[in-house]
């Protein structure tokens, strides 16, 4: 999918940046140019990841048709930032151990998908696995952000949408990053958050 070129705003501007060639844009999303090449947390998002940040109105995520996420305007700029991030490794395949060396890898797992949007937040310096967000943070529930963690998976809850390696709760099935249209059960997890978040 192609972009048209587009004046770069800020992102507090929330003003339409890029929108897919050919396409019609939701009214209800603002689309944001994703590659502002600004830092986020250690990430820089360049145009030619062909993805697009979005932001939609109140104070939860929403999937989009495109399997990507929109941002909630009122989230602090950290959790949109999480969300975008996400976006660039959505659709990546499955891999054990992706993301676990490095946060630019060719495929993730559940700790690296998890690593690279909490990366993306500012809120992690290098990847952790697993076992190790189980005592990452702070306990409990977040309010914008929670990671759902146990020896052997581990995925987060982000303005209300999940991110997950799982297809457990999503009828598409897939394995690998993606945003899923449903929670699921937080039984046998352990619940943490960034400080603040």
């Amino acid at each position: 999918m192609r972009f048209r070129q587009a004046t770069i705003l800020t992102l507090t501007a929330l003003a339409c940046a890029v929108v897919p060639a050919g396409a019609s844009a939701d009214t209800s999303v603002e689309l944001l140019d994703a590659a502002q090449s600004r830092p986020t947390g250690g990430l820089a998002f360049h145009q030619t990841n062909a993805r697009v940040t979005g932001v939609v109105a109140g104070l939860r995520a929403r999937r989009l048709r495109s399997g990507l996420a929109a941002a909630p305007a009122g989230a602090p700029v950290e959790v949109q930032r999480a969300i975008w991030a996400a976006n660039a490794i959505v659709g990546k395949p499955y891999r054990y151990g992706g993301g676990h060396r490095r946060f630019r890898d060719s495929g993730y797992d559940c700790s690296g998908t998890v690593s690279f949007a909490l990366h993306g937040a500012g809120a992690l310096d290098s990847p952790l696995d697993s076992s190790s967000f189980m005592s990452w943070g702070e306990r409990g529930r977040g309010d914008w952000i929670t990671v759902y963690t146990n020896p052997g998976h581990a995925y987060v809850v982000i303005a209300g949408l999940r991110l997950d390696t799982s297809a457990a709760g999503d009828p598409r099935g897939g394995k690998g990053p993606r945003w899923r249209p449903a929670l699921r059960s937080t039984r046998g997890f352990r619940a943490r958050h960034p400080a603040g978040f």
